[in-house]
C-alpha cells in the first residue's frame, strides 16, 4: 500500500482551488510518464501533477462511473460540513453524542475519484449498493479488512454467489436477511478466517418491492443465527418508506429500535444488538432521534447520482 500526493488540476474532475493532499492507493505498475494501479491510472504532467484517468474493470456499470462529472472539493468539503451539523444537532435533541454517530457516504454509480475527493476532506466511511461496484473500487481503496485506511459497508442487496466478493472487500454488510445467505457467508468467512460483522435486514415498512425480515420472524431469525462463529450480528437495518416529511416515518425508525431492544432483553450471548443502521439523506436526523448509529447518505453529500 503507498500513499500518493496528488494534485489535480484543469482535468474536468475539480472546479476551484487544485487541492493537494494523499491518497492511499494499491500501486500496479510504474512508468515513465504513468503510474498504473488496480483500476485507476494518474498520468503525470510536465509540472509533476497527477491527472486520473478512470479505468475500472469487470463492471457492468463501467460506462457510467467512468464518466468524467465535475467534482468540487470545495463543495463535498462545506456539504459534509453541514451534514454534521445535522448530525449534531440531531444528537442535541435528543440526548446523545455525535461520536455515537457513523457517518456512511454511500458512492452507489458515482466513479471512485468521487471516494477520493471525500476521502481527502475526511470521509472515512463508504458503502455500496451493488458488489460490482465495491469490488472494483476496493482495488483502488482497499478497506481495513485489506489492509487499507477506510472502511467499505456493503449495504445493498445479496446474493449467496457474490458472498465470496463481500467477504474478500466488505468490512461491514448491512443486508442479511436469510439464513441460506448466513450459511453461505459463515462457509466463505471460515475459508478466509475472519469474522464479519452484519446487520440483519428489516423490512419495518411493508414494502413489498424492498427486501428485509418481516418484523415478526426478526427475533426468530436471530436466535438462529446465534451458532454462527464467523458472523458477528451487530445490529439491525432498515429503508424506511419514502417521505416528503420524515416525521412520517419516525414510526418505522421506533419499530426498528423496539425490535431491538426487546430482543437484547433476552441476554443471548452470542448476538448482542449494539447498533441500528437506518436513515438517508432526506430523514436522517429523525432516525438519529429514533437511536441510529448508522446514518448512510448518498445525494446530501454528493449531489445527483449518475445514471446506473
Amino acid at each position: 500500500m503507498s500513499s500518493v500526493p496528488v494534485s489535480y488540476h484543469q482535468m474536468g474532475w475539480f472546479s476551484g482551488a487544485a487541492p493537494n493532499f494523499a491518497i492511499p492507493v494499491r500501486l500496479h505498475h510504474i512508468s515513465r510518464n504513468r503510474l498504473g494501479y488496480h483500476g485507476i491510472s494518474l498520468q503525470v504532467s510536465a509540472g509533476g501533477t497527477f491527472a486520473p484517468a478512470l479505468n475500472i474493470r469487470g463492471s457492468k456499470n463501467r460506462k457510467a462511473m467512468a464518466e468524467q462529472q465535475v467534482l468540487d472539493v470545495p463543495a463535498i468539503r462545506e456539504r459534509l460540513a453541514r451534514i454534521q451539523e445535522r448530525i449534531e444537532r440531531a444528537c442535541r435533541r435528543a440526548g446523545r453524542s455525535p461520536e455515537e454517530i457513523v457517518l456512511i457516504g454511500v458512492t452507489k454509480t458515482f466513479p471512485v475519484a468521487v471516494v477520493q475527493a471525500a476521502y481527502a476532506v475526511g470521509l472515512r466511511h463508504f458503502g455500496e449498493n451493488r458488489v460490482q461496484e465495491l469490488v472494483a473500487k476496493a482495488a483502488v481503496l482497499p478497506g481495513r479488512v485489506e489492509g487499507g485506511e477506510i472502511t467499505w459497508h456493503m449495504i445493498g442487496h445479496l446474493q449467496r454467489n457474490k458472498a465470496k466478493d463481500v467477504v474478500t472487500h466488505a468490512d461491514w454488510l448491512h443486508s442479511l436477511d436469510n439464513l441460506r445467505l448466513a450459511e453461505t457467508l459463515e462457509r466463505r468467512a471460515a475459508m478466509a478466517d475472519r469474522v464479519l460483522p452484519c446487520f440483519v435486514e428489516v423490512n419495518v415498512s411493508g414494502e413489498h418491492t424492498k427486501f428485509g425480515l418481516e418484523p415478526e420472524a426478526v427475533h426468530d431469525f436471530l436466535d438462529a443465527l446465534a451458532p454462527f462463529e464467523h458472523l458477528e450480528i451487530v445490529g439491525l437495518m432498515t429503508l424506511a418508506a419514502p417521505a416528503e416529511d420524515p416525521e412520517t416515518v419516525r414510526p418505522q425508525f421506533r419499530l426498528l429500535r423496539r425490535l431491538a431492544e426487546t430482543y437484547n432483553r433476552r441476554n443471548n450471548p452470542h448476538v448482542q444488538l449494539r447498533y441500528l443502521s437506518m436513515g438517508m439523506s432526506g430523514d436522517f436526523e429523525v432516525a438519529i432521534e429514533e437511536g441510529a448509529t448508522h446514518v448512510r447518505i448518498g445525494s446530501a453529500l454528493f449531489g445527483p447520482r449518475l445514471e446506473p
